[in-house]
């Protein structure tokens, strides 16, 4: 008899979504090498045309506010978010996965951020804002291989909100699902380099 699946953070945070993406990979390497690679993400690794076209494009309204220098990092891993980014760690299974969110008005040509911390994050209900939650996790497949699942949901917390947001993912789903599938990838190449096949 096999024992029931494990509850996903993502559930606790966004148990619904009004908009989301999920996408998979197969890594040749076992689950604890894969969650080490997962768990060491460096963002700034994400490399490629589209990649850079679509974190530039996001970036550019930022770059145009006299109130905000630009952020130059060198090194940006899941756990920096909680330092000096609008994202916030939500939560972590160790081993299997890890949560973050955030809090805005993502279709304004510069995002309207609202600062929530984890703990509130499930109950925050403002009207006018998405919350966003992006769930990357491990699981075993087979004897020595794992799914790597990037998942993004998207909670809207009024009517209006969900209008303005849908015209803006019509726009933005591709450039997610490049950056999404940029984070399984750099995770799979950094597995497979030092994780056991």
């Amino acid at each position: 008899m096999s024992s029931p699946p494990s509850p996903l953070l993502a559930d606790r945070f966004a148990p619904r979504s009004d908009f989301g993406r999920l996408d998979h990979l197969v890594v040749e390497a076992d689950p604890a090498s894969t969650y080490k690679a997962l768990h060491s993400l460096d963002l700034t690794d994400l490399h490629g045309f589209l990649v850079n076209a679509a974190m530039g494009l996001r970036a550019l309204p930022e770059r145009w506010r006299e109130d905000r220098p630009p952020r130059q990092r060198t090194r940006l891993t899941l756990q920096d978010l909680d330092a000096g980014t609008d994202w916030v760690v939500l939560g972590e299974d160790p081993g299997h996965e890890i949560a973050f969110g955030a809090v805005g008005q993502f279709w304004r040509p510069v995002v309207k951020w609202a600062h929530v911390e984890a703990r509130d994050f499930a109950d925050f209900a403002e009207p006018g804002y998405a919350k966003v939650v992006c769930s990357l996790s491990t699981s075993a497949y087979g004897q020595r291989r794992t799914l790597v699942t990037a998942e993004v949901r998207v909670v809207l917390t009024d009517p209006r909100a969900w209008l303005s947001f849908r015209r803006y993912w019509r726009i933005s789903t591709p450039f997610v699902g490049v950056i999404s599938r940029a984070v399984l990838r750099t995770v799979r190449r950094s597995a497979e380099a030092g994780g056991v096949r």
